[in-house]
C-alpha cells in the first residue's frame, strides 16, 4: 500500500521501539520521514534505514521542538503527519508512596508536556495546508487502572488522551485530525528489561492479555499508519486501543 505517498511525517522517539517500526512502515507506504530522537546514533541509523532525515531533539525543550518542525517544513515543504511518540518509563516512577517529585516532574515533562509542545508547534503548519493528521501516543493505562503502578506515567498518558480528544474536536473543521493511540504492552527493549529484572511483575501483565502475548512494534505501527492515512478520514478525537483485548477483559482464556 502507498497510502502515505509523498506525505511528510515527523516521528518523535523514532530511534527505537514503536517509533522505529513506524518510521519503517511510513517509508514503505511512501512517506518522507523525519526521524526525531535525542539519541543521535540511534536516530541517524534509523534515518539511514528509511531514507529519511534525522533531527536531534529534546522533546521537552520548546526551542528544539519548534526547530524540528521548521526543519521538516524547510526541507520538504509541508508537515502532513505528526506522530508524537517519544516517552519514558523510568524505574523511579513507581507507587505514589515511593515516587519522588523530581521523578514525577521528569516523566510529565517528557511524556505529556512534550506532546503539548509538539501539537502547539505543528498545528500552525497544518492550518496553513488545511489538513493534517496528529497521532499522540497514550496507553491502555489511560483507560484502566493497575496495581503495578507507575503513577506519573499513568497520569501523563491520561493527560495525553484528554488533550488529544480536545484538540481533535477543536481543529476538526480545519481538516486536522488528532487521535490518541492507546497501545497495550508491547514487546520492546523496555519490556524485555522488565521481564529480565522482575519476571513476576511482568507475568502479572501478560496474564491479562486475552490474545496471550504482547504486541509487536510492527502491529502498533500498522495502527499508526492507518490513523495517519485517509482510510481514517472520519476518525478524530478518538482513543484508539490496540491492546490485544486487555481493556475489555474481565476473565481471560486459560
Amino acid at each position: 500500500m502507498q497510502r502515505l505517498q509523498d506525505r511528510v511525517a515527523v516521528i518523535t522517539g523514532a530511534g527505537s521501539g514503536i517509533g522505529l517500526a513506524t518510521a519503517h512502515r511510513f517509508a514503505q507506504e511512501g512517506a518522507k520521514v523525519v526521524v526525531a530522537d535525542l539519541d543521535e546514533e540511534a536516530g541517524a541509523k534509523a534515518a539511514g534505514e528509511v531514507g529519511g532525515l534525522f533531527v536531534k531533539v529534546d522533546v521537552a525543550n520548546e526551542d528544539d521542538v519548534a526547530r524540528m518542525y521548521r526543519t521538516a517544513f524547510e526541507e520538504f515543504g509541508s508537515v502532513d503527519i505528526a506522530f508524537n511518540n517519544a516517552g519514558i518509563s523510568p524505574p523511579d516512577d513507581d507507587s505514589i508512596l515511593e515516587t519522588g517529585i523530581d521523578a514525577w516532574r521528569r516523566v510529565q515533562e517528557v511524556n505529556l508536556t512534550s506532546v503539548y509542545l509538539c501539537c502547539k508547534h505543528v498545528i500552525p503548519y497544518m492550518q496553513r495546508q488545511g489538513k493534517g493528521s496528529i497521532v499522540n501516543t497514550a496507553s491502555f493505562v489511560a483507560v484502566m487502572g493497575s496495581a503495578t503502578s507507575q503513577i506519573s506515567y499513568t497520569a501523563s498518558k491520561g493527560g495525553v488522551l484528554a488533550m488529544s480528544r480536545e484538540l481533535g474536536v477543536q481543529f476538526a473543521r480545519e481538516g486536522i485530525r488528532v487521535n490518541a493511540l492507546c497501545p497495550g504492552p508491547v514487546d520492546t527493549p523496555l519490556l524485555r528489561e522488565l521481564f529480565a529484572k522482575d519476571p513476576e511483575r511482568a507475568q502479572r501483565r501478560l496474564v491479562h492479555v486475552p490474545i496471550g502475548r504482547f504486541a509487536r512494534a510492527e502491529e502498533i505501527a500498522a495502527a499508526v499508519a492507518f490513523l495517519a492515512s485517509d482510510d481514517a478520514s472520519f476518525i478524530t478525537a478518538s482513543e484508539f486501543l490496540v491492546d490485544g483485548g486487555i481493556s475489555g477483559a474481565y476473565v481471560t482464556p486459560l
